[in-house]
C-alpha cells in the first residue's frame, strides 16, 4: 500500500481540518467580543409627536373691543340746554356783527371794522393754539374751572374720531356759553363800530373753532364742498396739518381755526420756550415732555364709519 493517497488524503484532512478551525477561531472573537461588550441602550433618536388635526375648526381669537363711546353714548348727542346755549351764543355774535354793520352805515367808516374783522380771525386762530397747548399739556380733571376741558382734550388724543360723532349743539355748547357771559355785556357798553367788529369776529371764530376742528378730522367725501375748499385755501385748518398734531411728539399745531399761526409758533419754538420759562420759575412739567404714553396714543374707532 503506497502511501502517497495516504498523504494526500492526510493533507487533505489537515486542510480541511485547519480550514474548519481557522473558521472557529475567526468567527468565535467576533462572538466573544460582542458577547463581552458593555451594553449600550438602544438611541430611539428624536421623538416625533404627531397631532392629529382636530375635525371642528378653531374659534378665531377675537380683536381686542376698544374703549371709548359707542354709537348711542348719550355724551355725544345733543340735548335742548346744549341747543339753547348755542342759540344763545349765536344770536350775541350777531349783536356784535348788526350793531358793528349799523354804526358803520351812520359813520360811513368801512375799512377799519373789516380790517378790525381781519385782525379778529388771525388773532382767534393764535389765541386758539394757546389755549390748546396751555390745556394739552397742564392741569388734569380735577383742575378748577378748566378741568372739563382738558379731560376732554386728553380723550380727544385717544379718541380723535369722537369728535366727527359729536352733534353739532353738543360740540359748541360749552365755547357758546362762554361767548355768552362774556361777549354780551361788551354788546351792551360799546358803539364802535371798529370794536364791534374785532369783537364779534374774534369770539365768532372762537365759538366755531371746535367745528373747524371736527371738520379738520372728516374725511374729505363726508364734508361740505364749499368746507373743502376752505381748507385747500388755508381759510380753515386743513386735515392735513391737523393730522400733524395727533403724531409723536405731540408738540406742535395748536392752532385749531386756520392754522395760519402754526409754522411760525413751531419754526420759532415758542410754545418750547413757554414750557422752559414754566418749568425753571414754577417747576410746572409740561406732558408732551414724557409723551407718548397711553394718554396720547389714539386708539381704534368703535364707532361705525
Amino acid at each position: 500500500m503506497s502511501i502517497l493517497p495516504q498523504q494526500n488524503s492526510l493533507l487533505k484532512s489537515s486542510h480541511q481540518y485547519a480550514t474548519k478551525r481557522y473558521r472557529i477561531i475567526r468567527v468565535i472573537p467576533i462572538r466573544v467580543r460582542c458577547a463581552a461588550a458593555t451594553p449600550v441602550k438602544p438611541n430611539p433618536g428624536l421623538t416625533r409627536i404627531v397631532v392629529k388635526p382636530s375635525s371642528t375648526k378653531p374659534t378665531p381669537a377675537k380683536p381686542p373691543t376698544p374703549k371709548g363711546p359707542k354709537p348711542d353714548d348719550p355724551e355725544l348727542k345733543s340735548t335742548w340746554e346744549h341747543r339753547a346755549w348755542l342759540a344763545s351764543g349765536c344770536t350775541t355774535l350777531l349783536v356784535s356783527l348788526a350793531k358793528s354793520i349799523v354804526a358803520s352805515t351812520d359813520s360811513h367808516i368801512w375799512a377799519e371794522p373789516i380790517l378790525a374783522g381781519l385782525v379778529g380771525y388771525a388773532l382767534a386762530d393764535l389765541g386758539s393754539g394757546v389755549y390748546h397747548w396751555g390745556i394739552d399739556n397742564y392741569g388734569d380733571a380735577t383742575t378748577p374751572l378748566f378741568g372739563g376741558q382738558i379731560d376732554a382734550f386728553q380723550g380727544h388724543h385717544k379718541w380723535p374720531w369722537t369728535i366727527t360723532k359729536r352733534q353739532f349743539a353738543n360740540n359748541l355748547h360749552a365755547l357758546a356759553r362762554v361767548i355768552t357771559f362774556t361777549v354780551l355785556p361788551i354788546n351792551l357798553v360799546l358803539n364802535d363800530p371798529t370794536l364791534l367788529a374785532f369783537v364779534g369776529s374774534f369770539s365768532g371764530c372762537i365759538m366755531f373753532s371746535q367745528q373747524f376742528h371736527a371738520w379738520s378730522h372728516s374725511t374729505k367725501s363726508k364734508l361740505p364742498p364749499i368746507v373743502v375748499t376752505l381748507q385747500d385755501l388755508g381759510v380753515l385748518v386743513s386735515r392735513f396739518e391737523h393730522a400733524a398734531h395727533h403724531r409723536a411728539p405731540y408738540n406742535g399745531n395748536y392752532c385749531i381755526v386756520s392754522g395760519i399761526w402754526n409754522t411760525i409758533l413751531d419754526q420759532n419754538k415758542v410754545f418750547e420756550a413757554l414750557e422752559m420759562v414754566l418749568f425753571f420759575q414754577l417747576g410746572f412739567r409740561p406732558r408732551s415732555w414724557s409723551e407718548p404714553s397711553l394718554e396720547w396714543i389714539e386708539e381704534t374707532s368703535s364707532l361705525p364709519q
